[in-house]
C-alpha cells in the first residue's frame, strides 16, 4: 500500500547520494514506513470525548493523535468502544452508541487523515491514499445486552470487531478476571460466535477465560484474534495466552496482537502493578463516591495517584516486548503474530515505546534480531489483514 511512496523516496535518495546502509536506525525507519502497520487495539475514543482534546495536534497526553500516528507510520487502527462497568446492564448499548458517535464525528472532522473501513479492501484503499483506516471494535460483549439483534445493529453501524468480554463475565461468556461462572460459553455465547461469523465480524478473545477461549475455537468457522494479549510463558498473567492456547490459535489460523503494557510483559512489573491496584482500587471507589466519576476533581486526583504508582514499577525494556514476539513466533509461527498496543488503555509502556510515534523502534529491534522484510511485514500488519479478510470478507 505504501509501495509507490517508498519507490519515490528511494529515487530521491539516489539523487541526493545518501547512503542509507550507513545508518541502521534510519534504514529500519524507512523499512517501517514502507510496510502496512496495523494495530489491533487502542482505547483512544475515551480521550476523544473531551472537547479540549485536539486530535490533530501533537500532544504530550495519551498515546495517540494524528501527528503521532503519522510519525509511527500507522495505516490501520482498531478503535475500541469500551464501556465502564457502571453502565452495565441497562445502559450498555446506549453508552456504546455514544462512543461510536464520538469516533465517527472524529472521522468526519478529519476526512483528510481518517476514514472508516468496513472491509479489508476499504482499509487497503484508505491506507493507499495516505490516511489511517479505522475499524470500529466493541470491547466487552456487555454492549449487546444479551441480544443478538443489537449485535446485528452494531454491525450495520459499522462495528467489525468485538472482544467477547472485558475483565468481568457477561451473561453468556466467562472472563479471565473472575472465578468461572458459566464454565466458558453458554449456548447464547455460542450463538453470538456463530452470528459474528455469519455477519462477517472479527471475534476477539483477549480478556476471555481459558475455557471460553477453547469454546470459541470449537464454535467458530473463521480465524479469531487475541487483539491485545501477551505470552503466559514469559509473564504468568491471566490476560496472557499459554503455549497450548498459542498452538490452538495457530490451528484456528488466528493471530495474537502483542500488548504493550509493562504489567503483561514482565513478571516483576506485573507483581508490582497487581499490588498497587489492589491498594488503589478501594481508594478510587471512595473518591468516585465522594467526588463523582465524571467530575474533573475525580479525574485530577486519579491522574495524580496513577502517576505516583507508575514510579513504583521497575522500568521494562523494549527488548521484553520483542521477547514476547519471539516467543509467540517460536510457538505459533510468524504467520500468527501481530501488534495490539492497548494504547490509551494502559498506564506503563516499555522504555523507548512512549506512544504510537515510537512504533518504528519495534521494526528496528526485529531487524536487529534477524527477521526478514517478509517476516516483519507479517508481524506489523500482514497477519492481521489476512484474518480480517477471512473473517469480514474482501
Amino acid at each position: 500500500m505504501k509501495t509507490i511512496r517508498f519507490m519515490l523516496w528511494l529515487s530521491l535518495l539516489a539523487c541526493t547520494h545518501v547512503r542509507a546502509a550507513d545508518d541502521p536506525a534510519s534504514e529500519a525507519r524507512r523499512l517501517h514506513q514502507s510496510l502496512t502497520v496495523f494495530d489491533a487495539h487502542c482505547d483512544t475514543v475515551m480521550r476523544l470525548e473531551d472537547p479540549k482534546v485536539d486530535f490533530a495536534a501533537r500532544s504530550d497526553e495519551g498515546h495517540l493523535d494524528l501527528a503521532r500516528m503519522a510519525a509511527g507510520g500507522l495505516d490501520v487502527q482498531v478503535f475500541a468502544l469500551w464501556i465502564e462497568p457502571r453502565n452495565w446492564p441497562d445502559h450498555a448499548a446506549r453508552r456504546t452508541l455514544q462512543l461510536a458517535d464520538v469516533m465517527l464525528q472524529t472521522i468526519e472532522r478529519h476526512p483528510d487523515r481518517l476514514a472508516l473501513a468496513l472491509t479489508t479492501a476499504d482499509a487497503e484503499r484508505i491506507a493507499g491514499a495516505g490516511k489511517t483506516a479505522v475499524f470500529l471494535g466493541i470491547e466487552g460483549g456487555h454492549a449487546i445486552e444479551d441480544d443478538p439483534g443489537l449485535l446485528r445493529m452494531f454491525h450495520r453501524l459499522g462495528v467489525r470487531v468485538m472482544t467477547l468480554t472485558w475483565m468481568q463475565h457477561t451473561n453468556w461468556a466467562d472472563a479471565s478476571g473472575e472465578k468461572p461462572r458459566h464454565g466458558g460459553l453458554t449456548e447464547l455465547g455460542r450463538e453470538v460466535v456463530r452470528e459474528m461469523n455469519r455477519l462477517g465480524m472479527v471475534i476477539d478473545v483477549s480478556h476471555v477465560s481459558d475455557q471460553t477461549f477453547y469454546h470459541v475455537l470449537e464454535t467458530t468457522r473463521r480465524p479469531v484474534i487475541a487483539s491485545h494479549s501477551c505470552c503466559r510463558a514469559l509473564c504468568p498473567h491471566h490476560r496472557n495466552l499459554s503455549d497450548d492456547m498459542l498452538l490452538a490459535l495457530k490451528k484456528n489460523g488466528g493471530v495474537i496482537g502483542i500488548n504493550f503494557f509493562a504489567g503483561f510483559l514482565d513478571p516483576e512489573a506485573s507483581r508490582v502493578v497487581e499490588r498497587a491496584w489492589d491498594r488503589l482500587g478501594p481508594v478510587f471507589e471512595k473518591l468516585r463516591n465522594e467526588l463523582g466519576e465524571d467530575s474533573e476533581a475525580y479525574r485530577k486526583k486519579r491522574r495524580e495517584l496513577v502517576t505516583a504508582y507508575r514510579k513504583e514499577v521497575p522500568p521494562v525494556p523494549l527488548e521484553r516486548l520483542i521477547e514476547h514476539i519471539d516467543h509467540a513466533v517460536r510457538v505459533a509461527g510468524v504467520d500468527h503474530v501481530g501488534l495490539g498496543s492497548d494504547f490509551d488503555g494502559i498506564s506503563i509502556t516499555p522504555v523507548g515505546l512512549d506512544d504510537i510515534s515510537d512504533l518504528p523502534a519495534i521494526t528496528a529491534k526485529l531487524t536487529e534480531r534477524g527477521y526478514t522484510r517478509e517476516e516483519i511485514a507479517k508481524i506489523l500488519g500482514g497477519n492481521l489483514m489476512r484474518v480480517f479478510r477471512e473473517a469480514i470478507g474482501k
